[in-house]
């Protein structure tokens, strides 16, 4: 009877060590991934406005974070923005509440950093000390502003929107005039060979170089795609000057105004990138100048 209880009390004491190791290791490498999934992240961005191994980001170029929040207290519902501010040397954060139509109702200093707002429970605990206890807020998106010496330069717009089979998840990148400067699918369950093209170069610069108004107008053809647009598009897997100065003024030329050229047998994928990046940019459009004209009205030391 005793080596039993030996043996049961040995076994227990091991499953609660073997417990206790699973679950340090697991605290340490989920922040490890969330650490490395920040940096991805961070990557494409830089990648998306020209920046690389060969052409590094400027130490003066910062990515500035603003995250929207829908807000409700009772039956009423508020825009919330968390957006840096100035603080001296520091960045800090601040809550501007707005109502549906952009007009300003109240503003909240949060104790958090940068690095802080990147977590979204460092958010949720920030939110929790300001906000009146019958009030709720649910998160909504983010947006991005790349600021170089505080001049905005571009805008990053985090996108999710339906596709064919799934959700597609990407990244678009704006001009400070909200013409498109590049695309990335980050996510998607599109078909290979198919729908799942959307993530080839010949795909998405289609769309580089579409000012705001076009982009607001822009269809897709069930047209092939020519095929010197094509190698253009793909011309990083070409040989070096494999087309001239001239060559590259013309095409562009040529290409700016067009539509976007659906992929071969997956035309719903196309219009699904196509549609979803419209919503987004004109919703985004829309929320920045009624942002802006509130950040304005506060005289917010905003560091873009």
């Amino acid at each position: 009877m005793r080596e039993i209880i030996k043996i049961t009390i040995a076994l227990t004491v091991s499953c609660l060590m073997a417990g206790i190791v699973v679950g340090v290791s697991y605290i340490f490498t989920a922040e490890a991934k969330k650490h490395n999934e920040h940096l991805n992240v961070q990557k494409t961005m830089f990648s998306l406005l020209g920046y690389g191994k060969d052409k590094p980001a400027p130490a003066e170029l910062k990515l500035q974070q603003i995250y929207r929040y829908i807000i409700e207290k009772g039956t009423v519902k508020y825009l919330g923005y968390m957006i840096p501010v100035q603080e001296g040397e520091k960045t800090g954060y601040e809550l501007l509440v707005l109502d549906l139509t952009g007009q300003f109702v109240s503003q909240h200093s949060l104790q958090m950093g940068p690095e802080e707002a990147i977590s979204a429970e460092d958010r949720k605990l920030a939110l929790s000390r300001v906000m009146d206890s019958d009030s709720s807020a649910r998160y909504a998106d983010a947006m991005i502003i790349a600021a170089l010496d505080k001049k905005r330069i571009a805008y990053l717009l985090p996108s999710e929107f339906p596709g064919f089979k799934t959700f597609i998840t990407a990244m678009l990148a704006l001009d400070a005039d909200f013409g498109i400067l590049g695309l990335e699918v980050i996510e998607h369950e599109e078909d290979p060979g198919l729908g799942g093209e959307i993530e080839q170069a010949y795909f998405k610069k289609q769309f580089v170089g579409k000012s705001f108004e076009k982009l607001k107008k822009l269809k897709v053809v069930k047209e092939p795609l020519p095929d010197k647009y094509k190698k253009f598009m793909e011309s990083e897997r070409l040989e070096k000057d494999y087309f001239s100065q001239e060559d590259i003024a013309d095409i562009e030329k040529h290409y700016k105004d067009k539509d976007i050229y659906a992929l071969t047998g997956a035309t719903i994928s196309s219009v699904a990138v196509t549609n979803g990046l419209k919503r987004a940019t004109k919703k985004f459009v829309y929320r920045i100048q009624l942002l802006d004209r509130a950040i304005a009205s506060r005289q917010l030391p905003v560091p873009f």
